[in-house]
């Protein structure tokens, strides 16, 4: 398929995946499995429970992930990856390498820098 500016489609997937949290979801349910909603609020102590539940939603509108409600009281709620939402796990680790290459890079042109002042 030819890629110009007109027909790329970065701007789809972005937005899907854009939020400072989203990518922290999806690694977690990817590598730890199913979590509850109180497991993903402890394993990320910076977000509040509404900015979970909003990117929560989010993600399971696009069938990135699986919502699974239980008839019990208290209710219990778990979230899972979906089958679809697994093909975004090449893209994910291809970004965190880059993003431990963008690192380096940073560091070493910092370090440069002190060098030669």
């Amino acid at each position: 398929m030819n890629r110009t500016p007109e027909n790329c489609h970065v701007e789809d997937a972005l937005s899907i995946l854009v939020g400072k949290w989203k990518p922290i979801i999806l690694l977690r349910l990817m590598q730890e499995g199913t979590k509850r909603f109180s497991e993903l609020k402890q394993s990320m102590p910076g977000i509040t429970q509404k900015m979970l539940t909003k990117q929560l939603r989010e993600l399971e509108e696009e069938d990135i992930i699986n919502r699974t409600v239980y008839p019990q009281v208290p209710p219990k709620v778990e979230y899972s990856i979906t089958e679809y939402g697994m093909s975004l796990q090449p893209i994910l680790e291809a970004m965190h390498e880059w993003g431990t290459q963008h690192l380096i890079h940073k560091q070493e042109k910092l370090t440069d820098a002190k060098d030669i002042s």
